[in-house]
């Protein structure tokens, strides 16, 4: 398949310059399976909201540290950043729906045993164990699954599906902890019960959904020089797949938009992972963590209510000016918080910052899903979601050392400096990068096309 950018219009590109993708003109069926793909995403997601709340309370309530749980946090995460490319590879190659139902399938099973556990008092490798190889398993299925609207959804209709698929983020963000809460309290047994029947449901609906999830193999020679060329004399499979893995790589370096969505993937999440440990380690003395769980509720509310009207202002804006005008305000709550103080004004400027990032995420979810060539859909996602996870990762150290060097302000006007520079670049950058060729000017903008490169379509 050649190049396909996202048509900031709305319109579809004309038969005779790019080929339809696989989703286009499914219709009603393309249309079932979509729904099917986002109910499944949000009740996933409503689970393990539930679950992930509740489960560093659990290991509180049994006697263990807080440095356990954070402890537990980090290996967990630095485990799903070295899992998600190992996974991608099969699922790129034609395994995407076994993997997902086999990752779902397990995940059940290792929560359903988390359950049963709490029902006593489970040794700490026990609870550990489990929680570990649930982690483990919801990393795979993410990965696998991002290859998933690539296959069902038409070019068009793209800003659309990931809008639905935000709003189902955000609805469990808004009532996963509040019910993973309620659960809690009545019985330490009912939240990871609850996630497991959910992880079933994912499994379920994986293979209800008609359409072709896995990618068919590939049977003609890579291009010459690509990241997945045979090795030369004797074939060596660890060489294959080591090339397997930089293919992924290759085609976020090679394509100007999924740099741009690496950079700005890396960047938000970065910030918003820091201004939240900020507002934590500010109010937590005081508030507690009461006040942690409202502002929590309030920016997932704010970002529900962002996804359910993102796609249509996407597409009277474009792509380019709605992500360039997204950018710069999200610079105006961010200042606000170098002032805020108190927990009703932290949660106003975090509804403010989540209200507006919907926006962002159809506008970069439609065009990685677009930029990344079917085959590299879960290998160039893996790569953009470690950019995400790492720094995440460093924003708890972050937010305690300017915490304590200047306070709260410190915090969010680094944050606020770090958007700033990336508004500038989005504003110089997106118009060229987000807009379609324009025929016959022997430019594509969006990158070399799948023919010149291993990395395909930018």
């Amino acid at each position: 398949m050649s190049g396909v950018p996202w048509r900031a219009d709305g319109e579809s590109p004309s038969p005779g310059t790019v080929p339809l993708r696989q989703g286009a003109g499914l219709g009603a069926a393309s249309r079932r399976d979509t729904a099917v793909l986002w109910f499944v995403n949000a009740v996933d997601g409503l689970g393990s909201q539930a679950s992930g709340l509740v489960f560093p309370l659990l290991l509180l309530d049994l006697g263990h540290g807080p440095g356990t749980a954070g402890a537990f946090a980090s290996a967990a995460a630095i485990a799903g950043v070295l899992l998600g490319p190992l996974v991608a590879v099969p699922a790129d190659r034609g395994h995407r729906r076994a993997l997902m139902t086999a990752s779902a399938v397990l995940a059940a099973l290792a929560v359903a045993g988390l359950a049963i556990s709490c029902l006593r008092h489970p040794p700490l490798w026990a609870l550990l164990g489990l929680a570990f190889t649930e982690r483990l398993c919801a990393t795979a299925y993410e990965a696998a699954a991002r290859g998933a609207l690539v296959r069902l959804v038409a070019e068009d209709d793209m800003p659309r599906a990931v809008a639905g698929v935000q709003a189902g983020d955000q609805a469990a963000l808004v009532v996963g902890p509040a019910l993973g809460g309620v659960l809690f309290g009545v019985s330490r047994f009912l939240p990871f019960a609850v996630d497991a029947v959910t992880y079933a449901v994912a499994a379920l609906g994986t293979r209800v959904i008609r359409g072709h999830l896995d990618t068919p193999a590939v049977s003609a020679q890579p291009p010459s020089g690509s990241a997945e060329s045979p090795p030369g004399i004797e074939g060596a499979p660890r060489r294959v797949f080591t090339g397997a893995l930089r293919a992924g790589l290759v085609v976020v370096v090679r394509s100007p938009v999924l740099r741009l969505v690496f950079l700005w993937t890396s960047v938000a999440s970065g910030v918003l992972a820091l201004l939240f440990y900020t507002a934590v380690f500010v109010m937590g003395g005081d508030s507690g963590s009461a006040v942690t769980g409202g502002v929590l509720a309030a920016s997932g509310a704010a970002g529900l209510a962002g996804s359910l009207v993102a796609a249509r202002v996407v597409r009277r804006l474009g792509a380019h000016r709605s992500l360039a005008a997204a950018t710069w305000l999200l610079l105006v709550p961010c200042a606000a918080l170098s002032v805020a103080e108190g927990p009703w004004l932290w949660a106003l400027c975090f509804s403010a910052l989540c209200a507006v990032l919907p926006v962002v995420t159809v506008v970069l979810g439609a065009a990685a899903v677009l930029a990344a060539p079917p085959e590299l859909q879960s290998r160039a996602g893996a790569v953009l979601a470690a950019g995400a996870a790492v720094t995440a990762a460093m924003a708890p150290a972050c937010a305690a050392a300017l915490v304590g060097w200047g306070g709260g302000r410190t915090a969010a006007l680094g944050c606020g400096a770090a958007l700033a520079l990336l508004a500038v670049h989005t504003q110089r950058s997106a118009g060229t990068v987000l807009r379609p060729p324009v025929p016959g000017d022997g430019c594509d903008r969006t990158g070399p096309s799948a023919g010149s490169t291993p990395g395909g379509r930018p």
